[in-house]
């Protein structure tokens, strides 16, 4: 069924709608995208398909080989593990800050983040839980009160996003929420250093669950 494109340019939706479906495994690490088969899928011409491939590929989601064609990008560990060390200075930052500068209607919207989250982590609706995560963050970000930290962290969040959409169609996907509360509950009590410490923690959790074998249980979460 052709998705529902007429609020955006074909070449945001496009992307948008390649975007979700690799959040939710539709599309999965190392699939070819064959053009005249997406534009079907999505109702689409040629063009604005090769123009959201291109977005895509903008962002790190999908690699073009030249001669070859675009697949989805795979992910792994020497991945997670330089996107991680980016995160854990720029984050802490982040969330130490946040602790400092938010009001009531920051809190409101981590809040209201954090349930969509873990209900649809509960749910293993990987698409939602992967929209949840990024809102989380993002209000953490608009906390700051500082307009710069999104343009730093915009080309990181995709491929951070990917590695969340992996860890949410685990098993052991819905654990991490209890640590975004504690770091919810670290930025409410105007606790810097706690919120620092809690989202390096974070961070190294999420590393070493992607190490893990699928279907491992991690009781560290």
């Amino acid at each position: 069924m052709a998705q529902a494109i007429e609020h955006k340019t074909l070449r945001e939706a496009v992307a948008d709608a390649l975007r979700e479906m690799i959040f939710s495994g539709e599309l999965r690490a190392g699939d070819r995208l064959v053009e005249d088969r997406l534009a079907e899928r999505l109702g689409v011409s040629r063009n604005p398909i090769r123009e959201g491939i291109r977005a895509m590929e903008a962002i790190g989601l999908v690699e073009v080989v030249p001669r070859r064609g675009a697949y989805v990008a795979s992910i792994d560990a020497d991945d997670v593990q330089r996107i991680q060390e980016v995160r854990r200075v720029v984050e802490g930052w982040i969330v130490a800050t946040a602790a400092e500068r938010h009001d009531a209607e920051d809190l409101a919207r981590i809040d209201e983040w954090l349930a969509t989250g873990a209900k649809a982590s509960r749910s293993r609706d990987r698409v939602l839980a992967t929209e949840a995560h990024r809102g989380f963050h993002l209000a953490l970000e608009a906390a700051t009160k500082n307009q710069y930290v999104s343009v730093i962290m915009a080309p990181l969040r995709q491929r951070t996003e990917l590695v969340f959409s992996v860890l949410a169609g685990r098993p052991q996907g819905s654990h991490h929420w209890g640590e975004h509360q504690a770091i919810r509950d670290a930025v409410a009590s105007r606790d810097a250093e706690l919120a620092r410490r809690l989202i390096d923690e974070h961070i190294g959790n999420a590393m070493a669950r992607f190490s893990l074998p699928e279907g491992h249980k991690n009781s560290g979460a």
